[in-house]
């Protein structure tokens, strides 16, 4: 109910986060909060260029979720440049791995863009004991990749979001946050619970996370209020540099913890919000 949305907050000229709100750790384990806060980065981690190249053979991108799983040298499959540092991409692989054991990546076909290039869709899953807690990792990046023809070279990141979850039962949630925004736009951060509450006393809070926090793999600080109306809500404002703002979420329910990441394209461009 938008009669329920707090005041809206701007985030920092300098690091993108909201505002200058007293925070608090988010209520669980410290690995959960980092691990949605640099999902970008442990997937590909490589900068989004513009691309003008070819894109991957299905055969190249076999080998590359094969690569992914161990089957196979990752850092061979990709070339280096600028944009692209293959050395990188296996540690943070690593790093995913030495959180999630059994974390598995999958590569599909996605939907082709308005010009014509195509994109595959990047998901992995995985899971991790600690303690009592059971933590499920599911996160997916849609991407528009080029190839050298021998090598993948470049990538350009469309879409990405993350959930990570404890318990037994899924909560289902949905984050109602765009893939992309104009500088300097004003727009909804929301969160909703998609099942009543009935009676259920849930917290949560949601904070940017600045693109120094996610390369540095720094926990992010959350500020947690009680939620009264089944979400949280949020009006915010882009940044008036072309780049991107990462959300992190946590919600604290009586059936488990659930923890979100999610990217948000800034663009200078009306055209490059639905490429």
């Amino acid at each position: 109910m938008r009669s329920l949305r707090p005041e809206s907050s701007r985030p920092d000229s300098r690091s993108g986060s909201l505002g200058h709100a007293p925070s608090a750790r988010p209520l669980c384990p410290r690995f959960s909060a980092r691990a949605t806060a640099c999902l970008a980065a442990l997937l590909v981690g490589v900068p989004a260029l513009p691309l003008r190249a070819a894109a991957p053979s299905p055969r190249q991108l076999q080998s590359l979720e094969a690569a992914f799983n161990g089957e196979g040298d990752l850092p061979a499959l990709l070339g280096s440049g600028p944009d692209l540092d293959p050395g990188l991409v296996e540690r943070r692989r690593r790093l995913l791995l030495s959180r999630f054991p059994d974390a598995r990546w999958q590569i599909s076909a996605g939907p082709t863009l308005r010009d014509g290039r195509q994109t595959v869709l990047l998901r992995v899953r995985g899971s991790r004991q600690d303690g009592p807690l059971r933590f499920r990792l599911e996160a997916e990046q849609q991407l528009a990749l080029e190839s050298d023809g021998s090598r993948i070279t470049g990538q350009t990141l469309i879409r990405e979001q993350a959930l990570l979850r404890t318990g037994d039962t899924d909560l289902r949630i949905s984050l109602l946050i765009p893939d992309a925004v104009l500088t300097g736009q004003r727009y909804d951060v929301d969160v909703l619970l998609d099942e009543p509450l009935d009676g259920a006393i849930v917290a949560g809070g949601i904070v940017a996370i600045s693109p120094e926090q996610v390369s540095a793999l720094e926990s992010p600080l959350l500020q947690l209020g009680a939620l009264g109306g089944g979400g949280l809500f949020r009006t915010v404002q882009a940044p008036f540099s072309p780049g991107s703002q990462t959300w992190a979420v946590l919600l604290v329910h009586p059936q488990g913890l659930v923890s979100a990441s999610k990217r948000v394209r800034v663009v200078a461009d009306k055209a490059q919000l639905n490429p």
